[in-house]
């Protein structure tokens, strides 16, 4: 494969290089992406209650994605560090179009008819009240992560452009933060409805709470995340010969 000088070719900084997509990771890293953001969608039609704060009254409630979901955002930060934004962001198009596609599948499969016995028809009801309500899921998070991921991808970008190697533990710092936030008040305020939230009272305490929680998740895995980015570096071919054009540069 022929390496270029990526600040003549792209218009970038020379420290800001990235990898081919034609390398060996990049296709673990979307089908992991794909499988995380269609099964949170699944599990976020689940409202989840953890009771109350003691002496507060504050109900804890938030979705059944929340387990899964933070997951996403650190595999965006990966591919946008080592592939590029616009990497990330073919990513993203290509998760919440398999998620769509598995959204279509769940009413296909609940228009089918169902055996007329009685337990053909109890699995019918539970599949029309645990899969009825995942289109609404899907659209808040192809909307929340559309834009908390395309924004959470832009400053991880921007930053590298001025930096280059150097700053990894900023940059994932700063932008997750930022993309939470706005993923976070997109994807409750439209979900909501979806998992059984009827008050502004138990909106505003859902969407605090899930992005305290994916925020803090995503900071205690940052030393995971940047020593994930850093052996791709070292292992991917193609990013470690574009650091050597840059460096030649």
């Amino acid at each position: 494969m022929t390496t270029t000088d990526a600040s003549t070719t792209t218009g970038r900084p020379a420290g800001a290089v990235y990898a081919d997509r034609g390398s060996s990771h990049f296709d673990i890293l979307l089908a992991a992406m794909v499988a995380v953001v269609i099964l949170s969608g699944i599990g976020a039609a689940k409202g989840v209650s953890f009771g109350t704060v003691p002496g507060t009254g504050l109900e804890i409630i938030t979705d059944g994605g929340f387990i899964l979901f933070p997951l996403a955002y650190v595999l965006g930060d990966i591919v946008t560090e080592l592939y590029g934004p616009r990497t990330a962001r073919r990513a993203i198009i290509v998760s919440f179009a398999a998620s769509i596609l598995a959204s279509l599948s769940y009413w296909a499969i609940i228009a089918l008819p169902p055996f007329p016995d009685d337990y053909g028809l109890a699995k019918q009801e539970a599949l029309e009240l645990a899969l009825g309500p995942v289109w609404i899921v899907v659209l808040a998070g192809l909307a929340g992560f559309a834009c908390g991921q395309s924004l959470n991808s832009f400053v991880v970008g921007r930053m590298k452009q001025r930096l280059g190697e150097r700053g990894l533990i900023g940059r994932l710092f700063t932008s997750s933060g930022l993309g939470e936030l706005v993923d976070t008040i997109i994807f409750c305020t439209i979900a909501s409805a979806a998992i059984g939230i009827t008050t502004l009272e138990q909106w505003a305490q859902y969407t605090v709470l899930g992005f305290l929680y994916k925020v803090l998740v995503q900071y205690a895995m940052i030393p995971v995340t940047s020593a994930v980015i850093r052996w791709l570096k070292r292992t991917d071919p193609t990013y470690q010969a574009r650091l050597r054009d840059a460096a030649a540069a």
